[in-house]
């Protein structure tokens, strides 16, 4: 596996998360019979910064998980919890163990590939490159997006000009390192998760001027993330094109915008993964795999778009699905 063993981690709690979280267990273990690491699942447990106890409770996905060897790491949500619950997965790297190199996935992932093909260099950090320019939204008359992202490198001292892609033009968005946290990887999830913490925590409680009336919810992880990346000699090219977020991997977000939007061997994997009895039992207790799996709903979806042909915004995919009464999450 890339020359060396290395864990994967996602968050898994009640509710929608669970399920998917079978479903990423299911995938991998289906396309890669041989991976050498550990599949670690890390909850949050009740506390203050919870109303309803997030944890996972139900005793079939439990099961499905461990038939699954994936391992349950409870941790504790001292940060965020409830109120800016994309948290957990910052906090949640505390409990990996320390020193050995990890890969976060987003639950509504599906791995599609062989993960010993993926060249992952962890000395050198990462993250999905499948984004839009959703953050910072600059105003009219300022600060632009140089301003913004240079005071978030300062506040760090962290050389901002060595983060930037020079084939972009200025004040393009994608000139300024900006990632999707749907997937990342590093070295020691240990340290990487306290640098993402320190960060994330900075921004929010005492944030630069330059980004007074910037919304910080739901970005705030993906504002700190390419800080954090750099910080550690990351970037946007360690990893080549077409592996994650590609051949290997699919963050397909939700299971409508999967079947209208994604390939064929995708949707291939999602159903081929969802067929065996034991796993079925399970997850048909979930409306929208239910309905567009094994009811066979999505191909209803699918067949409203030419997958060649795309609408550019994933809002005009939205807006079509939910049109014809099609939209679940």
């Amino acid at each position: 596996m890339s020359g060396q063993n290395y864990n994967i981690m996602i968050v898994g709690q009640s509710g929608r998360l669970m399920f998917e979280a079978v479903l990423f267990a299911a995938s991998l273990r289906q396309t890669n019979p041989g991976f050498r690491g550990r599949l670690c699942v890390a909850v949050p447990q009740p506390g203050p910064l919870w109303a309803r106890d997030p944890s996972i409770r139900n005793e079939p996905v439990l099961e499905a998980l461990s038939r699954l060897d994936a391992e349950i790491l409870p941790f504790e949500s001292q940060h965020f919890g409830q109120s800016y619950p994309y948290g957990n997965k910052i906090e949640a790297l505390s409990v990996l163990p320390e020193g050995e190199p990890f890969v976060f996935f987003d639950t509504d992932t599906l791995i599609t590939g062989d993960l010993g093909k993926v060249p992952f260099d962890f000395s050198r950090p990462s993250a999905s490159l499948r984004r839009e320019g959703t953050w910072p939204t600059p105003t009219l008359y300022g600060p632009g997006y140089a301003d913004i992202w240079r005071a978030l490198y300062g506040r760090f001292n962290l050389d901002f000009d060595s983060s930037l892609d020079l084939d972009q033009p200025d004040e393009y968005w994608k000139r300024y390192l900006y990632f999707n946290a749907g997937y990342f990887f590093g070295a020691c999830p240990r340290a990487f998760g306290r640098r993402f913490l320190d960060y994330a925590r900075s921004i929010r409680d005492d944030p630069p001027v330059e980004i007074v009336g910037q919304s910080l919810d739901p970005w705030l992880d993906q504002v700190a993330l390419p800080l954090v990346i750099h910080s550690f000699g990351g970037g946007r090219d360690t990893l080549p094109d077409g592996y994650l977020d590609g051949h290997t991997s699919c963050h397909y977000r939700t299971f409508p915008l999967l079947y209208a939007r994604e390939s064929d061997h995708v949707v291939a994997t999602l159903e081929e993964v969802c067929a065996p009895n034991k796993i079925k039992k399970v997850l048909k207790t979930y409306e929208p795999i239910k309905r567009l799996v094994y009811q066979g709903k999505g191909h209803r979806v699918r067949a409203l778009f030419d997958q060649d042909n795309l609408p550019r915004r994933e809002q005009a995919i939205r807006n079509r699905i939910k049109s014809e009464g099609l939209w679940m999450r």
